[in-house]
Formats: C-alpha cells, structure tokens, sequence
C-alpha cells in the first residue's frame, strides 16, 4: 500500500470514528412485578444497535411515562411513591455507559392513574394526565429542575358511553403542548374529545379553553403535531385510527377532516385483542407513524403536504409483542420499538424517501418497557 492510500485509508477511519454518535435512551416500564424502575440503553446511530447491557438507573414503582426538561438534565417519571400516585423528578449523572439517575424529589398529583406528563418549553410547567381520576393537574418546576407545588388539579366530566366498558366515564391519556407553548392538549378517551387548556407560564398553571371531537366510540389517547404546526394527529385507542386535525394557532382550536383506520378491519377481525397505543411524526414532517398492540404492527402513513392528510404506505411487524410504545430518533434514521410483553426493544431503519422500515436485526431484553424516550 502506497503512502497516498494510507492517508486516505486514515482520513476514512477517522471519519467514521467521528461520525458515529451514540444516543442514550431512557426506558419507562409498566409492570412492578417484571420490572424495577427506569432503565437506560444507547443506541449507536451509525449502525442501528442497541448495547446489550441495558441498566436499571433509578428504583421506582411503575415509572410508566417520561418526560425530559428542555435545559437541563432532569428526567420525570409518574408512577407510585409508597403507594400514592406521584410525579417525580431525578437529576441524570454520570457520563457515557455509566449513566444513571439520583432522586430529587416528588410531589403527589392528587388522583388516581397518572399515566402520561410533559414538560413545557419554557421548562417552568409540568402537566401530568390521570388516565383512572379523568383529570390534568399542573406543577410549577424550579430554576433547578425540582418539582416546587402542585398548581392545579381539574376533572374532566363524564364519558361518551359509545364503548360500555371503557368509556362511562373521563379518562385523560396524555398531555403536549401546542409549538408556540401557549396552549395544551388532553386526549380524554373516555369522553371522545380532546380538552384544550391555556398555559400560564408565569403562573405555572392551566386554563380550560375549550375542545375538538374526535369520532364517537374512537377513544383518543395519544396526539402529535405536524413539523409545520398547522396539522395535528390524534390516535384513536378504541377504533384503531387516526384523526387528522387542521390546527389554527391564534384560536387554539382543531378541526376534523380526515379518519383512517391504522389497520384494515378484516385484518383485525381475528385478534382476542386490538388496540392503537402510540403516534410519532417523522422529522422530515413526510411521514407520521402508529403502533397496534394485538396485531402488533407499526403502520407507517405518507403525509400530503398540501393538506396533511394521510394515506397509507405499508403496516410492518413490529418484532414485538404488545408495542405499547415506540419513538424516533431525533435525526429520523431509527425507529425503536418497546414490546411491553415481549420484554424487547428492537430497531428498524427509516428510509427517509419512502418512509418505510427496514428491520435491523438488533433487539435487547428489557423487562417490561412501554416508554421509550431519546436523551
């Protein structure tokens, strides 16, 4: 080998080591009996895998959802403190592989179920969604991260009724915040609706402004804007479809247009159990993504840039078992998928012309996951 080659031969490799860049993920679990608390893997960007030592980072029962603070290295969790339904904050230490979390402190949210929680931009408002008590409540957050008090606590009323046995009354599943953080969003599965707030992030606090309809009998749990903030997606529980929303910014208000099933219904017609639990937006804004539990799949939609309407492009196994979560990462090239009752996570890669998954061949055991969160 010639000395021009070496040089080039060295300039490759130094490229590559550069290049690569690994992210750490953050893993919520849903049940204390398999699981332990939160847990921490990496995922080497260049070639798709997950390390196989995946690590608890912080004891908790049922630490479900997570949420991390937009500046600092804070994570919360909602789950249970010496059995009373609890928001919690820990501060991330360490570096690298050895990455875990030391508790900082926590507050009770007041009701039962808290399922779902998001930070706002601003990093002063924390809100927490009580799937079993039907309600949001609202934290003010410190300079520091830390969870200071309990700002509000509001119900929602009543149930459609449309599904008798999970619908006679208010179950909020989730709660987002608008792009300009000026209003926030609670799909109530129970009520059929998603109830609208207006943030007041001097005062930490929530307001009712008012709601959208989703389909009756569809049971809306989780939501994502588009990446142009004028469209957003609802995805619906029950009835294993999304519904898409024109979204005007000035009023804080959603209007339906378009409603397409996640999975065709014949193909459905055959599982013991079926039920839509997570939606992600490609950064690209081009695609948008939903996970089935039962026929256990992640559809992948094309997005319509002159409206935001959706159209299917291919429903791809999901290599695990009762997905109940999945998410991107943040530069769109993987997409990781958390098999709560297969105890796996598993990567796909996202072919960003196309929008379809490739399976990667990488999965790792981890008891019990349903939140999958980029740090």
């Amino acid at each position: 080998m010639n000395r021009l080659s070496t040089l080039v031969l060295l300039c490759v490799s130094s490229f590559s080591i550069a290049s690569a860049e690994t992210l750490d993920i953050w893993i919520g679990t849903g049940n204390p009996n398999a699981a332990k608390g939160i847990y921490f893997a990496r995922l080497d960007t260049e070639t798709g895998k997950l390390n196989k030592a995946v690590t608890l980072a912080a004891e908790m029962e049922g630490p479900g959802f997570l949420a991390k603070h937009p500046t600092l290295d804070v994570l919360y969790a909602v789950g249970s403190v010496e059995g009373k339904p609890s928001v919690v904050a820990f501060k991330i230490v360490g570096s690298g592989r050895d990455k875990t979390l030391e508790l900082l402190g926590s507050l009770e949210v007041g009701d039962a179920g808290p399922c779902h929680l998001a930070v706002d931009s601003t990093g002063n408002l924390l809100l927490t969604a009580q799937y079993s008590g039907g309600s949001v409540a609202a934290f003010r957050l410190g300079t520091d991260g830390t969870l200071k008090r309990r700002t509000a606590l509001i119900k929602h009323d009543g149930g459609s009724n449309v599904v008798a046995d999970r619908q006679k009354e208010a179950h909020a599943h989730f709660v987002g915040f608008s792009p300009d953080n000026q209003y926030a969003f609670v799909p109530d599965l129970g009520m059929d609706k998603v109830v609208i707030y207006k943030v007041d992030v001097e005062k930490a606090t929530i307001s009712k402004h008012g709601h959208a309809d989703s389909i009756p009998g569809g049971g809306p749990r989780h939501l994502k804007f588009h990446t142009s903030g004028k469209y957003v997606y609802v995805l619906n529980e029950l009835d294993l479809s999304v519904t898409v929303f024109d979204y005007d910014a000035a009023a804080g208000t959603m209007t339906a247009k378009q409603t397409i099933p996640t999975v065709e219904k014949a193909l459905l017609e055959k599982e013991q159990f079926k039920s839509a639990s997570e939606i992600r937006v490609h950064p690209n804004g081009n695609f948008v993504y939903s996970a089935n539990r039962g026929h256990d799949t992640v559809t992948a939609f094309k997005v319509n840039p002159d409206d935001g309407t959706l159209s299917v492009i291919e429903v791809e196994n999901a290599r695990a078992t009762t997905p109940r979560n999945f998410n991107l990462d943040p530069s769109g090239k993987w997409l990781v998928t958390a098999g709560q009752d297969s105890h796996t996570l598993a990567t796909f890669l996202v072919n960003p012309d196309t929008g379809e998954l490739a399976y990667n061949q990488s999965t790792v055991q981890v008891p019990a996951p349903i939140c999958v969160l980029f740090d």
